[in-house]
């Protein structure tokens, strides 16, 4: 049995739509069925998936796997460890890759073997301000932290591909992090050290990340709990406090927007990029502040 170039892992929990629209864009790949299998980790959802994947077993090789909730890290780790591909590509379960996705990430690998890839993802919710605001947060932070580093230094975890030898050897995404928030913030930082980081655009992936005021305050406040602890794990491993970014990047931030083409009012955008400054600089102090009085008890 020859050995699958890709191993696609996908965790999941309680979003069994999205996973059956993730899937379908799956099975929809422009890429011989023998070179990739799918692996959905199901992070202990109410409601079972058998059934989903089952649909699909003709058309894709794909494996269910189940692990009591432990968060999106665990789940990816676990899909690695059962993993037979050369490569690994995630994503997200409401994320749909286009057909060309595991083309454009080969292409990739040709010229760069060792190397973590990114794609670029695409909020397909162009209505939904809050999506809108979310994604090109992303956005600019791909913008900033890697031209600026002179390296790619950042990808999201939803369209990353990297080789599997060297996501073992690095030990996975840490899975202390409490929440999907920041692992793979920390996973690009260990990943830097030691490999290549490459950005290919044209490795797209659609992502339906249907956000309200609540749940977008929500999501950047579960940001600024997993930004404290990365910066305590990057601390410890590099034996000096992480650098505050300057004013120059609020700056830039708060006014990325009005430079983008957009479907919402650019000011609504800014001040949305505000309102999730706030909710980081909470989730942050909160995290903190939880962890001291844990010291004390």
């Amino acid at each position: 049995m020859n050995q699958p170039f890709f191993s696609i892992i996908i965790p999941t929990y309680n979003r069994p739509e999205r996973l059956a629209s993730c899937l379908g864009a799956i099975a929809l790949l422009d890429y011989p069925r023998d070179r990739f299998e799918v692996i959905v980790v199901d992070d202990g959802s109410k409601t079972p998936l058998d059934s989903i994947v089952e649909s699909l077993k003709n058309e894709i090789k794909i494996k269910l796997l189940r692990q009591e909730n432990a968060g999106p890290a665990a789940a990816r780790n676990a899909g690695a460890a059962e993993a037979q591909g050369e490569f690994l590509a995630f994503t997200d379960d409401d994320c749909q890759p286009t057909a060309d996705w595991l083309t454009k990430l080969a292409t990739g690998f040709a010229t760069a073997p060792e190397a973590m890839i990114g794609g670029k993802t695409i909020n397909a919710l162009a209505n939904n301000p809050f999506s809108t605001a979310s994604q090109k947060l992303i956005d600019y932070l791909y913008e900033y932290y890697n031209p600026a580093k002179g390296k790619d230094a950042f990808f999201a975890s939803n369209n990353i591909a990297l080789p599997a030898a060297n996501f073992k050897a690095l030990g996975g995404f840490d899975v202390s992090f409490p929440l999907a928030a920041a692992e793979d913030r920390d996973f690009c930082d260990r990943w830097n050290q030691v490999y290549p980081m490459l950005y290919v655009r044209e490795a797209q992936v659609n992502h339906y990340h249907n956000l309200s005021l609540a749940s977008f305050w929500k999501q950047h406040f579960g940001y600024g709990r997993g930004a404290f602890c990365f910066h305590q794990l990057r601390s410890q491993r590099a034996a000096k406090q992480v650098e505050v970014e300057p004013l120059s990047f609020y700056f830039n931030l708060l006014s990325y927007p009005f430079s983008q083409a957009l479907e919402q009012p650019k000011l609504l955008i800014s001040s949305l990029f505000f309102l999730s400054q706030v909710a980081n600089l909470v989730g942050f102090f909160w995290e903190k502040f939880n962890l001291s009085t844990a010291k004390i008890t």
